[in-house]
């Protein structure tokens, strides 16, 4: 019985120690201590507990003194690292350094810090950004749409093109002092998911300037000169910008950009200077059709040694006139009938001064870099902000549609069959919107969130495509037919567009969210590769040892965090001062935070450099980070929008799904991994009760689903931020107005048909039932006026357009009574 007890001292100490992450001298006195019950009780024997406390004593001392510890340790495993380390290329390894660790290192951690997480201030809206959301955006709404931009224009309009000059669109995130309108990143954002639930030739015309591009790359890196001479230009529109990156043979793999310029004397100007000639091939260059000014990035090569020793001087951005001799602007593209303007541009061996290079003659070589720092905050805004303003368009149009839109005497969103697309359009829609928000509020706390902006652009734009894709299925016929009434059809044909650009999705997930997020987020794994490249050896032994003591110290602590949270449901995690009904989902998030941690260093720690190509078990721990992540901005925006009631459906069913799915990725990750004995182990120790989360239910997902086809206040919220037309002779104002007055002529109806069923009135086939029901008494002139508007109304949903046969694409008119275009609706005003 002694012995049983002892053992259980034994195995608890240990899972006690490793669960706080003791230091090294705590560990030893907790191994002395047992050592010293097993004696005094009689389990171990005298003799043995001396041998065991000798041993003990022989390595406590040089584990616990550094010096010692390194030259018998951590320098051996430092000499094994080394080897076996794949090789890091210089790009690499500037990808992986760029940007910052924010909340993403803490999921990461095995123990998020909610309470801090929770204190980070809800994002805001200055005055000033606001005034502008709600006039120069909300004109600009007005001034286009899909269709006629997309089969009249071709383009956006003259009109349209100026006023986005005017107003300062191309010119958001240049400060004031440069001619800009110095707007925060959350108001840029703001405006760009604005835009997009109106217009996607608008909302990639005015995205691209202030995303990645020249004025971006100007503001971190510019030389004062060239800061001076752009920016206002491209604040007031003087100037229109693209950034070439993408080669045809070079596209996911931009690094290798084949793309060259030679470091070389040339003639600019009459005179004889020291420049670069470049020869380039780009294609699905945005605004490169229309653009004035041309960032172009290109491997710059010294053949000659004329600027130093080394001839590969690596990535270069430089800014080139567009009118410059022998830059060719080719024609345009057409991606998936889109018509933003987009385009290919070439150059052979032309002449650029190296003044040209963006930040002068020292930022040579040091494109790379510029690039993947620029592009966090650029991709935590563009794509994520476009497809959540889309996806908030596309669901309130598509709530009011099944509302409005009755079969065998009932509205189409009343059945369950419908209800399953609508929740999932719901709650994606609300994680979206949360996700979005607080990746740009990041951005405005001066982080570059390189990581998290790769989890966002991920999972924003495939929740809008299936959000679209739920929507076709439950508009129809209406969503297939294009026409000036078709809301659907521009986003279904064009969202595949996000998901390709600014890094390819499969790209983003199977390589960069883990294979970058492993590295950048662990607390140890960098600090020991940076000290593996150190050649400095004294430095690099201490920082290896220090890196190398605390990875295993926190590798033992997710150990026993995943496998005690996994034994106590866990209940044992804290939770911070948050709403009730929200407490355990804290605690669940703890516990897979803990298990994403104890799976990585397990993957890490038997795989090796091979896990960089085991990409489906990489996309897989990718997914558990970016769930843990999208339900942390869930709970945010919970709390910060004051705990809704009327919201719990929507925050609950994104928690469930999410969490089902990070669930589900850890079990596959435990299913393939290779080795089936550490498999096993793996598994024991993640659910060591089976799995927690199930499926969001039926009965939330009813919930849900009402809350999309009935006006209320969790509605405008759940779709707040997006453009809504007053007009019914937009199809956007027209559903809302059907709703309306659906909803209103509900009643009504109802009591027709309980009194025709009552026998106080009949029709005959083909005979209007209102009017019958008015004639008999049953409902007044203004019940009769409402049910005939609502009919009205219907007639016009559910209308698809149709055109001449003779007429060509872009020359289709609408024969049917389709709303008007835009153009006739301002000439009207």
């Amino acid at each position: 019985m002694l012995t049983f007890v002892w053992l259980v001292v034994v195995v608890a100490g240990f899972f006690a120690l490793a669960y706080i992450d003791a230091a090294g001298w705590l560990w030893s006195l907790g191994i002395a201590l047992v050592l010293a019950l097993g004696w005094s009780i009689h389990v171990i024997p005298a003799a043995l507990a001396l041998l065991f406390g000798v041993g003990l004593i022989v390595l406590a001392i040089p584990l616990n003194v550094p010096a010692l510890r390194r030259s018998l340790v951590s320098d051996g495993v430092l000499a094994v690292f080394r080897r076996i380390l794949p090789q890091m290329t210089a790009t690499e390894r500037e990808a992986i350094e760029a940007g910052t660790v924010g909340w993403d290192g803490d999921l990461f951690s095995g123990r998020p810090d909610w309470a801090k997480w929770l204190a980070v201030s809800a994002p805001s809206l200055s005055a000033e950004e606001k005034r502008f959301l709600d006039e120069e955006c909300e004109v600009l709404c007005g001034m286009v749409s899909d269709w006629e931009t997309t089969h009249i224009y071709r383009d956006l309009p003259p009109v349209v093109w100026q006023y986005i000059k005017d107003k300062g669109f191309l010119g958001m995130i240049i400060p004031r002092e440069y001619g800009g309108l110095g707007f925060s990143a959350y108001a840029h954002s703001q405006i760009i998911a604005k835009l997009a639930s109106r217009c996607s030739a608008t909302v990639v015309t005015v995205m691209v300037p202030n995303s990645l591009g020249p004025g971006e790359l100007l503001l971190h890196y510019g030389t004062d000169e060239q800061k001076r001479y752009y920016l206002p230009r491209l604040a007031k529109g003087l100037e229109i910008p693209c950034f070439a990156l993408t080669n045809p043979y070079a596209g996911s793999d931009a690094a290798a950009i084949p793309d060259v310029g030679i470091v070389c004397m040339g003639e600019h100007q009459g005179k004889q200077i020291l420049g670069l000639r470049l020869t380039w091939e780009k294609r699905y260059i945005t605004l490169g059709p229309v653009a004035t000014l041309l960032g172009l990035a290109f491997r710059a090569l010294d053949p000659e040694h004329l600027l130093g020793k080394a001839e590969d001087l690596g990535i270069t951005c430089a800014l080139i006139p567009t009118g410059h001799p022998g830059v060719i602007i080719g024609r345009r593209h057409m991606p998936l009938n889109a018509v933003f303007q987009n385009g290919p541009n070439f150059g052979q061996n032309v002449f650029i001064p190296l003044d040209w290079v963006i930040g002068g003659r020292p930022m040579i070589g040091k494109g790379w870099r510029m690039l993947m720092e620029s592009l966090a905050a650029g991709r935590s805004i563009s794509l994520p902000s476009l497809s959540t303003g889309m996806a908030k368009m596309v669901v309130r149009a598509t709530g009011g549609y099944a509302r409005v839109r009755s079969q065998f005497n009932t509205s189409i969103g009343r059945f369950e069959g419908i209800e399953e697309p609508l929740a999932r359009m719901g709650g994606y829609l609300y994680s979206m919107d949360a996700l979005h928000q607080r990746v740009a509020s990041a951005v405005d706390r001066g982080e570059k969130p390189a990581v998290i902006s790769a989890i966002a652009k991920y999972h924003l734009t495939e929740r809008g495509r299936s959000i679209i894709n739920d929507a076709m299925d439950v508009a129809g016929g209406k969503g297939i037919c294009l026409g000036p009434s078709n809301f659907l059809g521009a986003a279904y044909m064009q969202v595949p567009v996000s998901i390709t650009v600014e890094g390819a999705n499969i790209l983003t997930r199977s390589l960069i969210i883990f294979g970058q997020g492993a590295i950048r987020c662990h607390p140890h794994v960098l600090k020991e590769i940076v000290a593996a490249h150190d050649e400095d050896r004294e430095r690099a032994s201490i920082a290896f040892d220090e890196a190398f003591f605390g990875h295993v110290g926190f590798a033992l602590s997710n150990f026993a965090r995943t496998l005690v949270l996994g034994l106590t449901g866990s209940h044992t995690a804290p939770a911070p001062d948050a709403a009730p009904e929200t407490c355990r989902y804290y605690q669940q998030l703890t516990r897979f935070s803990a298990a994403l941690a104890f799976l990585a260093d397990v993957s890490m720690g038997v795989l090796g450099g091979a896990l960089k190509r085991k990409e489906k078990l990489s996309a897989r721990l990718g997914d558990v980070l970016s769930y843990l992540f999208l339900c942390s901005t869930v709970l945010k925006r919970y709390e910060d929008e004051g705990r809704q009631q009327a919201d719990a459906p929507l925050m609950h069913w994104a928690i469930w799904d999410a969490m089902f799915k990070a669930q589900t990725a850890l079990e596959g990750v435990i299913s393939n991994f290779p080795n089936r004995i550490v498999a096993a182990l793996m598994r024991r120790t993640v659910f060591p009760l089976g799995r927690p989360y199930v499926v969001p239910s039926d009965r939330l997902g009813h919930e849900v689903a009402r809350l999309l086809i009935e006006p209320s206040a969790t509605r405008d919220r759940l779709t707040a931020g997006m453009y809504l037309p007053k007009s019914e002779t937009d199809v956007l104002g027209m559903i809302e107005a059907a709703m309306a007055a659906t909803i209103s002529a509900e009643p009504i109806e109802a009591r027709i048909r309980e009194a025709q069923k009552a026998g106080r009135f009949s029709v005959t086939v083909g005979e209007d039932r209102a009017a019958a029901a008015h004639l008999a008494g049953i409902i007044n002139a203004e019940e009769l006026g409402s049910v005939r508007r609502a009919r009205r109304l219907l007639e016009q949903v559910v209308r698809v357009d149709d055109f001449a046969q003779d007429l060509g694409a872009s020359e289709a008119r609408p024969v049917g009574t389709a709303a008007p275009p835009a153009t006739a609706r301002r000439e009207a005003a």
